[in-house]
């Protein structure tokens, strides 16, 4: 066997296998946000059904209506704010809010 030739490969599968498990471990990030940041309006359920969200009538994020929308739709409503929604693009990193969106879309799945 040319492990010259392999080499690269692997080299590349164990980076691929690192950027995955960066991710998965990211994720438990995405839910303590949105406790932080989104809940108090959004609930912890993503329904809306709070005192603040009832008074605002903000839309419920397992919806089909906000389902429907792209990730891009999602990531700029979270970056620029929407309505009485602050903009948390000065609070959140860019990897933040798509891990917000991400949990957003699974929020739904609930």
């Amino acid at each position: 066997m040319d492990y010259g030739k392999r080499l690269p490969a692997i080299a590349s599968l164990i980076t691929l296998l690192m950027l995955v498990a960066s991710v998965a471990l990211a994720a438990p990030g995405a839910a303590e946000t949105y406790k932080a940041k989104c809940a108090s309006c959004h609930g912890p359920d993503g329904s809306g059904q709070t005192a603040v969200g009832k008074s605002m009538k903000i839309r419920d994020l397992r919806s089909a209506e906000v389902q429907k929308q792209t990730d891009a739709d999602l990531e700029k409503i979270i970056t620029d704010g929407k309505g009485k929604m602050p903009a948390y693009k000065a609070k959140l990193s860019v990897a933040d809010i798509s891990s917000l969106v991400a949990y957003v879309r699974g929020v739904a799945k609930k």
